[in-house]
């Protein structure tokens, strides 16, 4: 290790406090992932604390969503492909949720909305990010990626997140460590799709007969789409929304459901697909139709031999400071999919440690913030050397 880099690792040592100060700004912000303002706050103030640190950050502008923002910290080597530390800005809370439970520590674990998923890891980047700049550089460069739309896959920084993927080293991606304190180096695939069932409107007493009802050809299809579910193989088919019909006194002429599939490998998207679009145009109730519309996408996080080396380089240095770090599979989606598909070596959850995400009872454990943040800048010296 260089005496830059050491140098970059000190300082993040003694940065706890400014650490869970910027932590606490970022959470007591509602960022839903629908709320623009909300969002673009939080990118702000990440924005100023880069700028503050020297950390050159361009910011890219989004209609309907919050703003991309990228971050650059210059390197000495790498033959100038970067290591891309990356997270998103969004969460899952609705507008007002801060004002119910805003950002508060007990017995070592801090509380609030998306305190661990991820506002945790955006401080964490953020101060990696700036240790490097103030040492004089980093070993190789460095790009830091703060995206605006994770938590609904992602439909305006995907692109954004591919391109950047395809020229990078790496990408260490900021979603919370395990409760076990693991990474994750393999997650599922997701497709969200809304699907539409249209029959014939008729009164329930009067002309029943006349009637197709909507509601009666997607509960067959219901059915049929959770038998796609299998679970030896990691393929589940949920359908989480319903709704539908006019009046409790009229055969239903519209029903609409949203399908959530989740899946291994891009195979078994295929094969899934294949049998979701048969169910959408076969047809039980005579004279109905039905419309599939794909809402929102990810891709797989499958390990490859690059990615493998990555999470071994990051288990390599925590095991240095007494943390054995393992690989965890999960079911859940991430942005890191979208950059293992490119060809990038990703290593997922290397956040600060944290559970219970998506819930009031979402926490994170705050002794983990300085400890991930030493093994991420740790892990970039590593892979500089490699």
């Amino acid at each position: 290790m260089t005496e830059k880099d050491a140098a970059a690792i000190r300082w993040l040592e003694g940065q706890k406090g400014a650490m869970l100060a910027l932590l606490e700004e970022l959470v007591n912000i509602d960022s839903g992932s629908y709320d623009k303002a909300g969002v673009d706050a939080v990118g702000a103030r990440i924005a100023f604390f880069l700028a503050e640190h020297g950390v050159s950050v361009t910011t890219i502008p989004m209609e309907d969503y919050g703003d991309a923002l990228r971050a650059q910290v210059a390197g000495s080597g790498g033959g100038n492909r970067p290591i891309v530390l990356m997270g998103h800005r969004d969460t899952v809370f609705p507008k007002g949720e801060v004002a119910h439970r805003p950002f508060r520590i007990a017995e070592g674990r801090a509380y609030g909305p998306g305190v661990a998923d991820m506002k945790a890891g955006l401080v964490m980047n953020a101060f990696v990010l700036a240790a490097f700049h103030r040492a004089g550089g980093a070993p190789v460069p460095l790009v830091g990626l703060f995206t605006s739309d994770e938590e609904i896959g992602s439909p305006a920084c995907r692109p954004i997140i591919e391109e950047t993927a395809r020229g990078a080293r790496a990408v260490l991606n900021a979603e919370p460590g395990r409760p076990t304190g693991n990474v994750v180096t393999g997650r599922k695939g997701g497709v969200f799709m809304h699907l539409e069932v249209h029959g014939r409107a008729a009164h329930s007493g009067g002309n029943y007969a006349d009637g197709r009802s909507a509601i009666g050809e997607l509960a067959h299809k219901i059915i049929a789409l959770h038998a796609i579910t299998d679970l030896d193989r990691g393929i589940t088919v949920n359908i989480g929304l319903i709704s539908g019909g006019q009046s409790v006194n009229t055969v239903a002429p519209r029903a609409t459901c949203e399908i959530d599939l989740r899946y291994v490998t891009p195979p078994d998207r295929d094969a899934a697909m294949s049998r979701i679009a048969a169910i959408v145009s076969d047809s039980t109730v005579p004279d109905t139709r039905a419309q599939l519309t794909i809402k929102g996408e990810f891709l797989p996080l499958v390990q490859d031999d690059a990615s493998r080396a990555l999470f071994e380089t990051y288990a390599r240095v925590s095991a240095q400071h007494g943390a054995r770090i393992a690989g965890e599979f999960a079911g859940g989606c991430a942005d890191s999919g979208f950059t293992a598909s490119v060809g990038c070596p990703t290593l997922c959850a290397v956040g600060p440690v944290g559970g219970k995400a998506h819930s009031p009872e979402e926490y994170l454990e705050v002794a983990s913030l300085v400890s991930r943040a030493r093994a991420i800048a740790e892990t970039i010296a590593a892979a500089a050397r490699a």
